[in-house]
C-alpha cells in the first residue's frame, strides 16, 4: 500500500502488549497507525483527525468499547469499527453491531484474522463509496436528463440512460448499435465513467480506420522482429486497457480472421502479441459499437455468429434523432450555450419559425448533424436569436409546412412561387444526396433548367 494512499487506523486497547503487537502487524500491512489506551483518549484522537478504521477492545477502564461506540457515533461517520474481546459471545457481537460496529473478533486471535477483517472492511468501504457515487449519478440523470455528457428527456433516451446505469456496475460486454451520429461512443464513455473502472481512461479504437494488416498488431501488440519494421516490442490496445475499458468502435468492419482471434480473447481473457510464443492475461471490459446490421452481415458471411452472440450479452440501441424530437430544444440550447462561450457571441436562443424547422427536419446525420447546423447558424447570426435565414436550405425545404409565414409576407402567389421552388429543389437535392440528374427527374424538369434554378437561388 503506497504511503500517500495508506488508510488511517486507530487501535484502542488498555493492554500495552496488545497495542504494540497490533501496531507492528498493521503497519507492516501498510496502515498509518495511532493508538489509544481507552475510550476517552480515543475520542480526543477522533476529534483531532479522522480515521478510516478503528480496532477497539470491549473491556477497558474509564470507558468501555460499547460506551465509546455510543459516545463517538457522530465522529465515526465514514469510519469502519471492528470490536475485539476475550469475552466474546454471539449476543455481545450482535449488540456491538447494533451500536454501529462492522465486525467482531474474539481474543485470542491469529494475525491473519485481524488483517482479513480489515481487508473485508476495506472492500465494504469501497463498495459503499461506489454505491454512493452511482446513486449521485442516478440522481443527476433523473433531475437533469443526463448520462455522462449526453442529454435527453425523451422516453427513448431515458430508457438508454437507465440501461446504461444498470450495466455500468458490471463487467458485462455491451453491444451499442445505432445510426452514425447518434452518440454511440458517448454512451460507451458514460458507461465506463459510471463503472468501477472509471478512474482510468477508456481506450477506443475505430476498427474501420486502421488497415487490416496493421489492426492485429494495434489490438494485441507485437514482439520485436515479428515482421518487417518491428524493431521493438509494442504493447497493443488490449494491454493498454488492462484494468480499464476498451471500446471497439465500428466492430462490423473487423476482418474475419481477426474476428476469430477477438472471440478467443473474449473467452479466455488473454492475448498473444503478433510473433509472440506466450499469451498474456488481461483484465479488460469490452464495449463494442456499430452502425451496421450485424445480423445481416452474418447472413452475408461477413461477421461470425459466435462472435456476435459473445458481444451481444446486452445491447443498447441508440435512437435516431427523428425518434426523439422532444430532445431537440434541449440539445439546441446546449449547443448554443457551448458555442456562445467558445465564439464569444451572446446568442440567447432560436426564433420560433427556426425552431419549427429544426423540429420538422428528419436529421439523417442525427445529433452530430444538429450540432454542425447550430454551429453554422451561430457563425452567420447577426442578432441574439437564430433565424430561419441562418439554417441550411435542405432544412428549410423540409420544414416549410410550419415556417412559410416566416419566409414571405402577404398572400401573393407570385411571391410564394420562388420560395416553394427553392424549397422543393433543396429537398430533391437532399433526397438524392446532391445527384442533380436524379433531382431533375424528381422535380420533373430538365437538367439545364435545374442548373439554372440552382444558380438563381444560390443553392
Amino acid at each position: 500500500m503506497a504511503e500517500n494512499s495508506a488508510k488511517r487506523l486507530l487501535i484502542i486497547d488498555d493492554e500495552e502488549n496488545m497495542r504494540h503487537m497490533l501496531t507492528v502487524l498493521t503497519r507492516g500491512a501498510g496502515y498509518q497507525v495511532e493508538c489509544a489506551a481507552d475510550g476517552r483518549e480515543a475520542l480526543d484522537k477522533l476529534l483531532a483527525s479522522p480515521f478510516d478504521f478503528v480496532l477497539c477492545d470491549l473491556k477497558m477502564p474509564k470507558m468501555t468499547g460499547m460506551e465509546f461506540l455510543a459516545a463517538a457515533r457522530d465522529l465515526l461517520a465514514g469510519c469502519t469499527v471492528i470490536m475485539m474481546s476475550a469475552y466474546g459471545t454471539i449476543d455481545l457481537a450482535i449488540e456491538a453491531m447494533k451500536e454501529g460496529a462492522y465486525d467482531f473478533i474474539s481474543k485470542p486471535f491469529k494475525a491473519d484474522e485481524v488483517l482479513l477483517a480489515l481487508k473485508k472492511a476495506e472492500e465494504r468501504e469501497t463498495l459503499r463509496r461506489e454505491n454512493l457515487r452511482l446513486r449521485d449519478r442516478i440522481k443527476t440523470f433523473e433531475s437533469e436528463g443526463r448520462f455522462g455528457t449526453m442529454l435527453g428527456k425523451s422516453r427513448a433516451m431515458r430508457k438508454v440512460f437507465d440501461l446504461g446505469h444498470k450495466v455500468a456496475v458490471f463487467d458485462t460486454t455491451v453491444l451499442i448499435t445505432g445510426e452514425s451520429g447518434t452518440g454511440k461512443e458517448l454512451v460507451a464513455r458514460a458507461i465506463h465513467q459510471a463503472s468501477k473502472r472509471g478512474a482510468r481512461p477508456m481506450v477506443a479504437v475505430n476498427c474501420g480506420g486502421i488497415p487490416d494488416n496493421l489492426l492485429e498488431s494495434e489490438l494485441f501488440g507485437h514482439v520485436k522482429g515479428a515482421f518487417t519494421g518491428a524493431d521493438r516490442n509494442k504493447r497493443g490496445l488490449f494491454e493498454e486497457a488492462d484494468g480499464s475499458t476498451l471500446l471497439l468502435d465500428e466492430i462490423g468492419e473487423l476482418p474475419l480472421p481477426l474476428q476469430v482471434k477477438l472471440l478467443r480473447v473474449l473467452q479466455e481473457n488473454e492475448i498473444r502479441p503478433v510473433g509472440g510464443s506466450e499469451s498474456k492475461k488481461v483484465d479488460v471490459r469490452v464495449l463494442a459499437a456499430t452502425s451496421r446490421d450485424l445480423r445481416e452481415e452474418i447472413k452475408n458471411g461477413l461477421f461470425r455468429e459466435d462472435l456476435y452472440y459473445r458481444l451481444h450479452v446486452l445491447a443498447i440501441a441508440m435512437p435516431p434523432l427523428r425518434e426523439r424530437v422532444d430532445d431537440i430544444p434541449l440539445l439546441v440550447q446546449h449547443f448554443i450555450n457551448r458555442f456562445s462561450h467558445s465564439m464569444a457571441k451572446p446568442i440567447k436562443g432560436v426564433a420560433r419559425p427556426a425552431m419549427n424547422v429544426l423540429m420538422e427536419y428528419g436529421w439523417p446525420g442525427n445529433v452530430r448533424e444538429l450540432e454542425n447546423v447550430i454551429e453554422r447558424a451561430m457563425v452567420l447570426a447577426d442578432s441574439n436569436m437564430l433565424q430561419v435565414a441562418q439554417l441550411p436550405a435542405e432544412l428549410t425545404a423540409l420544414g416549410s409546412r410550419t415556417c412559410l409565414e416566416g419566409m414571405f409576407e402577404g398572400y401573393s402567389i407570385k411571391k410564394a412561387k420562388p420560395v416553394m421552388e427553392r424549397m422543393l429543389i433543396a429537398k430533391a437535392l437532399s433526397t438524392t444526396t446532391g445527384n442533380r440528374s436524379r433531382a431533375a427527374e424528381l422535380l420533373e424538369i430538365s437538367y439545364p433548367a435545374l442548373l439554372a434554378k440552382i444558380a438563381e437561388y444560390k443553392l
